[in-house]
């Protein structure tokens, strides 16, 4: 015989709680072991009652159920937890899943998407909903992008950081050699090597980077 998912429910809405009871029981390999109204309830009922999967709303009349889930994976580390909200932007998603939630899902998802991260976090793994797994991926492309351009910055050596800071500053190739002692065309070599690195092509984008990257106040 299958073990079954012992699953505890957290809503401050008794209707949803109702709903999703229904929805549940339903299932063969789903056991609702109990409910809760706020996080409060949440805690106390996990620690007693120790189920594999919290299905939890995030918005908690008592408390954050984003600090709920942190609390409940730092006191039940082994129970999973799967976020059913109607924030669907990426500001609560991101602080969910660090929270430690192993999945995230709209309340407007199908019934079958629900069970699918249900089943999923009780067996150890992370669920999360197609349009939340897009916000995942364009923040991952956009870090790695971030990334690639800090290590640009990085392969610049000392003196060419300390030209570029003050080419952005406005300084000319004159001032700047009086400033780092060396000759202007030095710095003119020291420019051109910049922009080649960093795959600049004008003074308003060597400026647009600088600012970018705090080299320089805006």
């Amino acid at each position: 015989m299958t073990k079954k998912i012992r699953l505890l429910l957290v809503d401050d809405h008794a209707v949803v709680r109702s709903g999703l009871r229904m929805l549940l029981e339903s299932e063969t390999d789903v056991e609702i072991i109990g409910e809760a109204g706020n996080a409060e309830e949440a805690l106390r009922a996990t620690e007693k009652l120790n189920p594999d999967v919290l299905l939890m709303d995030i918005g908690l009349p008592d408390r954050s159920g984003i600090d709920a889930a942190r609390e409940v994976k730092r006191r039940t580390p082994e129970t999973a937890i799967v976020a059913l909200t109607i924030h669907e932007d990426k500001e609560y998603f991101f602080r969910m899943l660090e929270a430690g939630a192993s999945g995230y899902v709209p309340k407007r998802a199908a019934p079958d998407e629900l069970l699918t991260a249900i089943r999923a976090a009780a067996n150890g793994e992370v669920y999360i909903y197609p349009t939340m797994a897009k916000l995942l991926v364009k923040d991952f492309l956009t870090q790695d992008r971030e990334e690639k351009k800090s290590d640009a910055i990085n392969g610049l050596t000392a003196r060419e950081q300390e030209v570029l800071a003050h080419l952005a500053d406005g300084a000319t190739n004159i001032e700047i050699g009086d400033t780092l002692s060396i000759s202007p065309k030095t710095v003119a070599r020291h420019r051109e090597n910049i922009m080649r690195k960093l795959n600049l092509h004008s003074r308003t984008e060597l400026v647009k980077y600088a600012i970018r990257k705090g080299i320089i106040q805006a």
